[in-house]
């Protein structure tokens, strides 16, 4: 429901909600868990691995055949509106398996027919990760330098992507799919107010 008001003008009180259920499914098999996607308006799916951790094979299946699988049993489960985290730069024509893949996704999700998809293409994603990859590490607090200079440019906080996951549910749609660049999700991210704030 919509937020109510509680009488102090500063304040938005948020609406109590039920409780939250988290199911825990097995990707290889996951027909068989179709009841988990039943009932549900709204689907997000931030679901990815990495080549180094899964392998060629690997990142393929969890980032496009997984993904792909999930969001038919959400259409078929009664989905309207699909929200995917993809990739700056996907493209199912790229050299680089990363962004080929994340392209193929793309056309996978919007091909099965939710009232609304969006599509959201992060640059790379600013995050503390319990698992150690120091690479990516070093270019994270290079990136978090840059930011300060080019703050939509090259990088986004985790946190501004996930608020505007949520966002695009709240605004009208943008047609049909709607693709979120790596500046519209800084700008999204933005606009979604923090609870207990106006």
């Amino acid at each position: 429901g919509a937020p109510r008001a509680c009488g102090s003008p500063s304040h938005v009180c948020q609406p109590v909600l039920p409780p939250q259920e988290q199911v825990v499914v097995d990707f290889e098999r996951l027909s068989e868990h179709a009841a988990a996607f039943q009932g549900h308006d709204v689907g997000f799916c931030c679901l990815g691995t990495t080549r180094a951790k899964a392998g060629r094979a690997g990142f393929i299946r969890v980032d496009r055949d997984y993904v792909a699988q999930a969001a038919e049993l959400a259409r078929a489960g009664g989905c309207k509106h699909f929200i995917l985290q993809s990739s700056q730069g996907a493209n199912e024509h790229s050299y680089y398996l990363y962004l080929r893949v994340k392209g193929e996704v793309e056309n996978l999700v919007q091909a099965v027919g939710f009232d609304r998809c969006t599509i959201l293409r992060p640059a790379v994603l600013l995050c503390t990760r319990q698992e150690s990859r120091p690479a990516e590490w070093i270019a994270q607090q290079f990136l978090s330098l840059v930011a300060r200079v080019f703050p939509t440019a090259y990088s986004v906080p985790v946190e501004t992507v996930a608020r505007a996951m949520v966002a695009s549910v709240l605004k009208p749609g943008g047609g049909k799919v709607e693709v979120l660049e790596n500046k519209a999700i800084h700008e999204l991210g933005k606009a979604v107010p923090q609870q207990g704030t106006e």
